[in-house]
């Protein structure tokens, strides 16, 4: 706990020297202190994607973080200066129960942030395509050795930058350092809901209600947790801008969506919030457009080029614009694979089931999944019906009309491709939260929930629970719980305790975990490591192997195409 602590501290004081700066270049004119932080976030993974391409994120790009930190300490200290003192002031504000609350909150957070990984995609790539890109920066055909790589998320690029490898091995905890943020961010709108009554504020403030939900994703990097929290910090700007826009706000709404789609592809829909907003405000925003149309520009651009490295073409997984695709692309029949791999998992079915359903029969499979899944996919279409319901009867509001579509169209694609209730938790979170305070409003009330919500976690935190009545994945059915022994180091970055054995295949040489949890599972093993019965799996039945480019593994994989007498 001590360790992570510390290392937020620093992750702090970066994330708000590289805000202001970013604030400067942009002109946001931001005052928010969260928010200051989440563009430091968003400026370090740009500038780490940048440097990505050429080399590694290693102890060289810490001495450069360090020498922009203290440049830009001696230009804008006043700025900066003025930016803690504005923040604590605010915390001074906080009614006395809040400020208990939010002390509470952070404790819980750091703890559960030093136990045992939980989220099953941390053994599969999230440890290991942070490790490349500490390693190695963006390797081309890395996708050829699991195909789980060519997710490489703009949150494990900002991972790679603040898990500080070169020191120590055990941090991996960014998420949870997003979710306190989020935390403060939603606690400060509340207390200032009991002053001007704005329900956008009471909404926003609730978010902590769900913490019990988010916590099982913060001991490991997972994108989800940033995109749930910089969704609702969107929400907010969004719904009280949308009358009356500035190019300032437009500008931010504009960064928080950049880097909603930097962090995860699924987020977007989000895209469409700036379109509508320039169409209904071009006349305003018209002679502002350089700075937005070249930040979009440049994550369009990094985003093209992470995956031409990494996958070999533009975007993955799709054949759209077939003929930029590099000799290092994946094979189509295993992007087919991947892909059929996707649709079917988000249904639970097997690919000849998919086949022979129609849409009608999917969506009822869908509707009645067991556990976690079903219900959410339940709350979804639950709201999809009373939502307009509330909107017409408490606000009538254009803004959240636009909102509830947007939500539709999410759905919409998803039911066409994955559709995984983690992919729409944000909107689900969202309207549960714009209903819910049109029931419950009183004070003692709200205090009750956040009393409730914290003595959920911390039952969860420090006692043994079963998962078997709430999750489909056996390797999900024990949540991780605080060890007194982790109060000063935490726990290591994976939950798997398999030793690796070295294999040959070619000219490749890589490290396979003996105990194979699940057929995806890599654990931490060093680089190259993949698992053997994945591999032997492509190779049997596509014929394929992935092969090292040359002798030096920064220069990246190809796919193998086995001969019959192979």
């Amino acid at each position: 706990m001590l360790l992570i602590f510390l290392s937020w501290i620093y992750i702090l004081f970066s994330t708000i020297n590289l805000g202001v700066v970013f604030d400067k270049i942009t002109g946001l004119k931001n005052k928010n202190f969260v928010v200051t932080s989440i563009l430091g976030l968003f400026f370090a993974t740009v500038i780490a994607s940048i440097w990505a391409i050429f080399g590694r994120i290693n102890i060289e790009f810490h001495v450069f973080l360090l020498v922009l930190n203290i440049i830009t300490v001696l230009k804008f200290g006043i700025s900066i200066t003025e930016t803690y003192k504005s923040f604590l002031s605010e915390l001074k504000q906080l009614e006395n129960t809040l400020k208990i609350v939010l002390v509470l909150i952070s404790i819980l957070i750091v703890a559960q942030c030093a136990s045992i990984p939980f989220v099953i995609d941390n053994e599969s790539y999230y440890i290991q395509t942070i490790k490349w890109i500490n390693e190695y920066g963006f390797v081309k055909g890395l996708v050829n050795l699991h195909i789980f790589f060519s997710q490489t998320s703009g949150w494990h690029i900002a991972q790679s930058v603040f898990n500080f490898s070169f020191l120590y091995q055990n941090f991996n905890d960014l998420s949870g350092f997003c979710l306190l943020l989020g935390n403060i961010f939603s606690i400060q709108k509340l207390n200032e809901y009991y002053k001007n009554n704005n329900m956008n504020y009471l909404i926003i403030g609730l978010l902590p209600l769900f913490n019990i939900l988010f916590f099982q994703f913060i001991s490991a990097p997972s994108p989800d947790i940033p995109v749930y929290i910089i969704s609702f910090i969107f929400f907010f700007y969004f719904l009280e801008n949308f009358k009356k826009i500035t190019p300032e706000v437009f500008n931010l709404i504009l960064v928080l969506v950049l880097f909603l789609l930097y962090i995860k592809n699924t987020t977007l829909t989000f895209s469409i919030f700036p379109i509508i907003l320039l169409a209904l405000n071009f006349k305003l925003l018209s002679k502002k457009l350089l700075k937005p149309v070249l930040l979009t520009f440049t994550l369009l651009s990094l985003f093209v080029i992470k995956n031409m490295i990494i996958c070999g073409a533009p975007v993955f997984p799709s054949n759209i614009v077939h003929s930029l695709k590099m000799d290092y692309a994946i094979p189509d029949s295993i992007q087919v694979f991947y892909y059929d791999q996707i649709k079917c998992y988000g249904f639970f079915t097997t690919a000849e089931q998919y086949n022979s359903m129609s849409a009608w029969e999917l969506f009822l499979q869908w509707i009645s999944m067991p556990k976690l899944n079903g219900l959410f996919n339940k709350i979804g279409v639950s709201l999809i019906l009373i939502v307009p319901l509330f909107i017409y009867k408490f606000q009538n509001k254009k803004s959240l009309c636009f909102l509830y579509c947007v939500m539709l169209l999410q759905l919409f694609l998803l039911f066409i491709t994955s559709p995984q209730y983690r992919f729409f938790m944000n909107f689900i979170l969202f309207f549960s939260l714009f209903c819910l305070v049109y029931i419950v409003q009183n004070k003692k009330t709200i205090y009750s929930l956040l009393t409730f919500s914290l003595l959920s976690i911390s039952v969860v935190l420090f006692f043994p629970v079963n998962l078997n009545r709430f999750s489909n994945h056996k390797f999900m059915l024990e949540i991780s719980n605080f060890s007194v022994k982790n109060i000063i180091f935490p726990y290591k970055n994976t939950k798997s305790d398999s030793p690796f054995e070295n294999i040959n295949l070619g000219n490749l040489k890589y490290n396979s975990p003996v105990v194979n949890p699940f057929f995806w599972a890599n654990g931490n093993g060093e680089l190259p490591c993949v698992n053997k019965q994945q591999l032997d799996y492509f190779e049997k039945y596509f014929h394929i192997i992935p092969q090292m480019r040359t002798n030096d593994l920064k220069d990246g994989f190809y796919a193998k195409k086995l001969s019959a007498h192979e």
